[in-house]
């Protein structure tokens, strides 16, 4: 008889998993706290930028539904505002394959309708921690794939990996219609990273959204500083009429291509924080019994580094792999343990980056930062580091590597 999993959360890793599941012969159950429709309908959930490895797993399950129909980008610009407000650094890098961002609300909806046409049972209901300790008995596992909300308070934070307490950044999120291109980047699509030191950052990146095709704005702003103040904006156009004095104020390049944006629709605009964490993997319920937790449930990243979607699909991905290793052994805590470790022995590297990049950058990052606008080589491998950002560490994470691979490039120049 096919094992039963029960997957609570319809994001990108739960539903990835259930469909992979579902594909293997197991009996998946999802339960989602909205509908298909009302997430369709809902308002933004996050920002994403699917890398193409992230992007493989979902092609390898048949999920790729969007690919040829939403833009595509194929590098990463970087920008450095000077202490006037000037562009005082500017460069492109070329990623080795294209990537791609859609909306949760299409993506997720899409997926949810079509784990139900594939024969997975899916459940609308909110699910608390007593619906667990009753619904676990009935399932070889469950695993929470909620990343916010009661469940993940199952879960403890592991102080070894968790270097903050407290949110390092204020999140503004909006997706508007009418973004011009940056001049400089020819015909190259990128996603802008815009740095601004001691304020924050601006992301700008293409996406397809609920209406079409867009572009999202998305500042990540030091708390406390000027960058944080979204908090109490009472309408949708309200934020996008702030967000674009902030544009004007310290990004100025990009605001001059946003003298004719618009919201893309009611629900576009998002503001928030959250404190980056990893938990333990196993979460113990009041009546004895385990939940295994998995993508940001356990592995909670700013995204400074947009890298939570693609660790989701790899969690998903490593997840699905083990379980179908394990066979007909029971689902014990220490396959749970073995689980997470699997998807840590990846999502350190992430995790380690991303951490770093909430402080301000050392002397070496700087240095590496500044030579990637003489050297497109540089700037390219920086661009596909967010694609596998286990290439940081044998060259930008470490001063001793940083200066042996800038002396390597500069030789190889001459």
């Amino acid at each position: 008889m096919p094992r039963k999993i029960l997957i609570v959360g319809a994001g990108q890793s739960g539903l990835q998993l259930a469909h992979g599941l579902l594909q293997h012969g197991y009996q998946v159950t999802l339960m989602s706290a909205r509908t298909a429709d009302e997430i369709r309908g809902g308002r933004v959930m996050s920002t994403q930028a699917m890398f193409d490895a992230a992007l493989q797993h979902e092609r390898d399950l048949g999920l790729s539904f969007w690919e040829d129909e939403g833009p595509h980008f194929g590098g990463i610009g970087f920008s450095l505002a000077g202490p006037d407000g000037s562009l005082a650094l500017d460069w492109a890098g070329h990623l080795n394959a294209y990537a791609q961002s859609v909306d949760q609300r299409v993506k997720m909806s899409g997926w949810l309708e079509a784990l139900e046409q594939r024969g997975g049972r899916v459940i609308i209901h909110g699910v608390t921690v007593s619906d667990l300790d009753r619904l676990v008995p009935r399932y070889d596992l469950t695993i929470v794939a909620a990343g916010k909300g009661e469940l993940v308070q199952l879960f403890g934070r592991d102080p070894s990996h968790s270097p903050y307490t407290t949110p390092q950044r204020a999140l503004s999120v909006v997706y508007v219609r009418g973004l011009g291109r940056r001049p400089e980047r020819g015909d190259l699509a990128t996603v802008d990273f815009n740095l601004v030191p001691g304020v924050g950052e601006l992301f700008i990146m293409p996406a397809l959204t609920t209406t079409g095709p867009c572009d999202i704005l998305f500042f990540e702003g030091i708390p406390g500083g000027p960058l944080d103040c979204f908090t109490g904006i009472r309408s949708p156009e309200e934020h996008l009429r702030l967000t674009l004095r902030l544009m004007e104020k310290y990004v100025p390049w990009e605001y001059a291509r946003a003298h004719q944006v618009e919201l893309t629709d009611w629900g576009a605009t998002l503001a928030g924080r959250y404190a980056p964490v990893v938990r333990y993997p196993a979460g113990p319920l009041p009546s004895g019994g385990l939940v295994l937790g998995m993508a940001d449930v356990v592995v909670a990243n700013d995204p400074i580094t947009g890298q939570g979607s693609n660790n989701a699909a790899k969690c998903a991905a490593i997840y699905l792999d083990q379980i179908l290793a394990h066979g007909d052994r029971p689902y014990d805590q220490a396959f749970m343990q073995d689980t997470f470790d699997r998807f840590w022995d990846y999502a350190q590297y992430p995790t380690t980056w991303t951490n770093a990049m909430l402080q301000p950058p050392p002397p070496h990052a700087v240095q590496v930062l500044g030579a990637a606008a003489g050297h497109q080589q540089i700037a390219d491998r920086f661009a596909n580091g967010f694609n596998d950002p286990r290439d940081f560490f044998s060259w930008f994470m470490d001063p001793a590597k940083a200066a042996s691979y800038l002396e390597t490039v500069a030789d190889a120049a001459v």
